[in-house]
């Protein structure tokens, strides 16, 4: 009888649910963990938050590869970077960059929408280009390493996606 119902949950959506969200939790703690210990090399923004509900609630969407989630924000963020080296800080800057990010991203195929509020962080908290490796490229390496460790060894969904030749 207890078997019957371990079974049963085993192969519900909401042991699917259940896992998503504790992936997701997992990954943000040990993150905002190292952000504490190691802040020179690792930080937590916003944005990552997104990309939890994209890398453990679809998996194998291709918004959640690796290549997406770190070309997304590399991109974006250095689009963010240049716009604040070269204009001030107005409603139009952010609204072209943002336009800029996400016409990038399509072009590069690394289409990530949590990505696309990068320029709109960098301009709004005015970052240096130390921002672009921590927290983004930081940030963009745990989150791929700890989605790779998790949906093979624990959600065994596998990732990330084997491309089709």
């Amino acid at each position: 009888m207890l078997s019957n119902f371990f079974t049963s949950f085993y192969q519900s959506r909401f042991f699917t649910i259940c896992l998503a969200g504790i992936g997701a939790t997992l990954c943000i703690f040990m993150i905002a963990q190292g952000a504490q210990l190691a802040p020179e090399y690792l930080g937590m923004m916003a944005p990552f938050g997104a990309t939890m509900v994209i890398l453990f609630a679809l998996p194998k969407s291709p918004l959640a590869q690796p290549k997406n989630i770190l070309g997304g924000y590399l991109l974006t963020t250095t689009i963010g970077l240049i716009a604040l080296q070269f204009w001030d800080v107005t409603p139009l800057t952010m609204a072209i960059s943002v336009g800029v990010g996400v016409s990038l991203m399509m072009l590069t195929n690394t289409l990530h929408p949590p990505a696309g509020a990068n320029p709109l962080l960098v301009l709004s908290l005015k970052v240096s280009w130390g921002f672009l490796l921590s927290p983004v490229l930081s940030g963009c390496l745990l989150i791929i390493l700890f989605g790779w460790c998790y949906h093979n060894w624990i959600s065994r969904i596998g990732y990330p996606l084997k491309s089709k030749n």
